[in-house]
């Protein structure tokens, strides 16, 4: 499992959610190996088969390996995670989360989360990946 790239599991039902997967994708400027899946799809499915806490959790799930282990993280670890994995100064923010509770930072993601749907415009929408990006996509 080491040196396998990170996945990123989002709801694949939410426009919020798919803009923050455009987010990831615009702002990837140093790696360009995260890859992505929907938690309802095959590719997510079987990743929170491996990790039934992050499968009962509405989250974004950030999941990557650290030696031999598969590990997955969700709510505001998940966030922090994905800064990291940007660097620049959203790994700046990212580093500086650290000084936030996770109890706190977690109940702040659920906020958001509760009204994810309103904030993407109230509609289902899908990520539309170019070429390039379709490289990276497990679904």
């Amino acid at each position: 499992m080491s040196g396998a790239p990170p996945t990123l599991l989002y709801d694949g039902d939410c426009a919020f959610c798919a803009r923050s997967v455009q987010f990831v994708l615009a702002h990837d400027r140093r790696r360009r190996d995260l890859r992505f899946a929907s938690r309802q799809g095959a590719a997510g499915s079987t990743v929170l088969a491996r990790h039934p806490a992050a499968a009962a959790t509405d989250s974004l799930v950030w999941v990557d390996a650290t030696g031999a282990e598969e590990r997955a993280l969700v709510k505001y670890r998940a966030v922090r995670a994905i800064a990291r994995y940007l660097g620049g100064p959203w790994g700046a923010l990212g580093a500086l989360g650290g000084v936030v509770p996770t109890l706190v930072g977690d109940r702040i993601y659920d906020i958001v989360a509760r009204h994810r749907h309103r904030l993407g415009g109230g509609v289902p929408a899908c990520v539309v990946f170019t070429a390039d990006e379709r490289a990276r996509v497990l679904d």
